[in-house]
């Protein structure tokens, strides 16, 4: 009887999470087509196909499922976006599908930024997330320079890589792919080998 009861509550825990992970993602679906204003708790709960007491049963309020469903993404984000500091071509690939994969997401949030807070804290960790993983990515040529050289190093590694770099080819120019992965290491590299010492070139030139 134990071995049963215990049984039932486990598959119903389970249940209890994939009811709550589907709700999140249905926000974060939401969020990726209008903006958050109008992602209502009765626009989510008709997407997670569940009611809107449901939504309140297990998060309590609206900003405390996207200040959840805002967790959980940026962790699945790292996940999507490795870093190899040997295989850099790898690693911009895997953020250039990253980008394919939830970049007009990030852009409809970015639009919103000034006047909506959960739009404001969404976009907020992943400019942080992004300038780590940069810096993370490219350590060995930015940790030997000199403070001021390496922040403005890594500016300009983060704006190569940025979200709106992918834009400008993906959506405004309507390059491939590969085309605009091939374009993001060029720019990529052009920034690298400016930071790199060159005994004839004077500092900051």
């Amino acid at each position: 009887m134990k071995t049963t009861r215990q049984y039932t509550m486990r598959v119903r825990a389970e249940q209890a999470e994939q009811t709550r992970l589907r709700i999140s993602r249905a926000a974060v679906e939401l969020a990726g087509e209008r903006p958050l204003t109008a992602c209502t708790l009765s626009a989510i709960a008709d997407r997670a196909d569940v009611s809107v007491q449901t939504v309140l049963r297990i998060f309590g309020s609206r900003d405390e499922l996207f200040r959840q469903a805002i967790e959980r993404t940026s962790a699945e984000v790292r996940g999507e976006r490795p870093v190899d500091a040997d295989d850099v071509r790898a690693s911009l690939g895997a953020l250039v599908d990253h980008y394919e994969s939830r970049g007009d997401l990030v852009l409809l949030l970015l639009g919103q930024e000034t006047w909506e807070p959960l739009a404001a804290a969404a976009v907020g960790r992943g400019k942080a997330a992004h300038r780590e993983w940069a810096a993370t990515l490219f350590a060995a040529e930015l940790d030997p320079l000199p403070d001021a050289m390496h922040e403005r190093s890594v500016d300009l590694l983060v704006a190569a890589t940025d979200v709106f770099t992918w834009k400008l080819w993906r959506r405004d120019l309507a390059r491939t792919r590969d085309e605009t992965l091939d374009r993001m290491l060029e720019l990529v590299a052009a920034v690298i080998d400016r930071i790199r010492p060159d005994p004839g070139r004077a500092p900051g030139s």
